[in-house]
């Protein structure tokens, strides 16, 4: 397992391992901290997660501050890049940052998303997941067993993919002939 946090960047870019964005309600440390729950659950998995939470944010950056504006493309680049987008929606927050991303990416079929009853919200959380088809689920139990099937699913769909060896060499004549090349 691999956690990266704002500005951290994947070198690596290894597609062995489930790539999860976590998305939701963070609201400048108003929410739990649900992201750890949810990393700790999948402790011993292949799994690189994109935590937005920010351990030195400093509420003090305005608007147009770098570091602002740093941590919004560092996270609409990894919301990209993500094979899945797990959103949890706190009920202590109104989240709009959150909402926003589920606005974003409700077509994406990638996205999972946690909203407790008590979501200021829930009802138009409930109607968008329902028109487009979003797994939905009121509690992190829940919410966490569904990222263990999508989790399921990768690893599954990994081991079927075939080993192809680039490094093949090619047949020079064949390719000159299907090319109409000179010899």
């Amino acid at each position: 397992m691999k956690v990266l946090k704002p500005l951290e960047v994947d070198a690596t870019n290894n597609r062995d391992n489930l790539k999860i964005f976590l998305a939701g309600s963070i609201e400048q440390g108003a929410a739990s901290n649900w992201q750890d729950y949810v990393i700790h659950s999948f402790k011993d998995c292949d799994i690189e997660f994109y935590n937005p939470r920010r351990d030195g944010w400093d509420n003090s950056w305005g608007e147009n501050s770098p570091e602002l504006l740093n941590q919004i493309n560092w996270e609409l680049t990894n919301l990209e890049v993500a094979d899945l987008i797990v959103l949890y929606l706190d009920p202590n927050t109104k989240s709009p940052i959150s909402l926003l991303e589920l606005g974003l990416y409700a077509k994406s079929n990638k996205l999972i998303v946690c909203c407790p009853d008590e979501f200021y919200r829930k009802t138009n959380i409930l109607v968008t997941c329902e028109k487009y088809n979003i797994p939905l689920f009121s509690n992190l139990e829940g919410f966490i067993a569904s990222i263990f099937t999508e989790y399921d699913k990768f690893s599954i769909e990994k081991q079927m993919m075939p080993s192809i060896d680039y490094t093949a060499e090619i047949d020079n004549e064949l390719f000159k002939r299907m090319f109409n090349l000179p010899a």
